[in-house]
C-alpha cells in the first residue's frame, strides 16, 4: 500500500537543525497521522507520497517550506510586572532560554522563549521555534492502512494521533500538540 491521500501512516523520523538532532520519533513510536489532512508540513508530506512500508527519503526545508522566517515583531520587551505571581514577580521562570506560556488580549494561547532578562523588562521571542531553519529529515515510512472510524474519532488536526491530545493553536513550541499535562505528544 502507498502513502497517499486518506491513509494512516506510521513514519520513524530524524529532524537535524544546524547539525544537531532537534526532534525524533521515540524507538517504536512512530510519528502516526493521517496523509493529507494538512497535520503536517506540506513538503513534508509531499517528500513521503507514493512511498511504501520500508521506504526511506531524507529531505531537505528551506525556512520557507518549514516554519517560516523569524519574524522581527515576534520579539517584544514586555515589563516584568506582567509576570507577577501573587504580588511578585516570578524570577523562577524568568531566565535566558525558558519557554513560557502565555496568552494574547484575545485569549489565544502562545509560547514564548526568554531572550534576555532586564531590570524592568523582558525579551521574549514568539516566533515558532523553528522559524528560520533550515529543516533536514530522515524519513522511513513503517506504516501504511486504511483509515477507520476510530482514527477519525481521535483526529487531531497537528498529527499526533494521541486521544489524550489537546491541540493547540500555536504549536507550543513544538509541534501543536500537548496531552493533559501540557507535554508534547510526540
Amino acid at each position: 500500500m502507498k502513502v497517499e491521500s486518506n491513509k494512516k501512516v506510521g513514519v520513524n523520523y530524524t529532524l537535524t537543525v544546524d547539525g544537531q538532532i532537534a526532534d525524533q520519533s521515540r524507538p517504536g513510536q512512530p510519528l502516526e497521522f493521517i496523509f493529507g489532512t494538512g497535520m503536517l508540513l506540506p513538503k513534508f508530506e509531499a517528500a513521503i507520497e507514493g512511498k511504501e512500508i520500508g521506504d526511506k527519503v531524507s529531505f531537505t526545508l528551506e525556512p520557507k517550506d518549514g516554519y517560516g522566517e523569524v519574524i522581527e515583531a515576534a520579539i517584544v520587551e514586555l515589563p516584568k510586572t506582567i509576570f507577577m505571581v501573587d504580588g511578585k514577580v516570578a524570577e523562577d521562570i524568568l531566565f535566558e532560554g525558558s519557554q513560557i506560556p502565555m496568552s494574547d488580549s484575545q485569549g489565544n494561547r502562545m509560547m514564548g522563549l526568554v531572550k534576555e532578562v532586564k531590570e524592568e523588562s523582558v525579551k521574549m521571542d514568539f516566533n515558532h521555534p523553528m522559524a528560520g531553519k533550515t529543516l533536514n529529515f530522515d524519513v522511513e515510512v513503517v506504516s501504511v492502512r486504511d483509515v477507520t472510524p476510530e482514527d477519525m474519532e481521535h483526529h487531531c488536526s497537528c498529527g499526533c494521533g494521541d486521544d489524550h491530545c489537546g491541540c493547540g493553536d500555536d504549536h507550543e513550541g513544538h509541534c501543536g500538540c500537548e496531552d493533559h499535562d501540557g507535554h508534547c505528544c510526540h
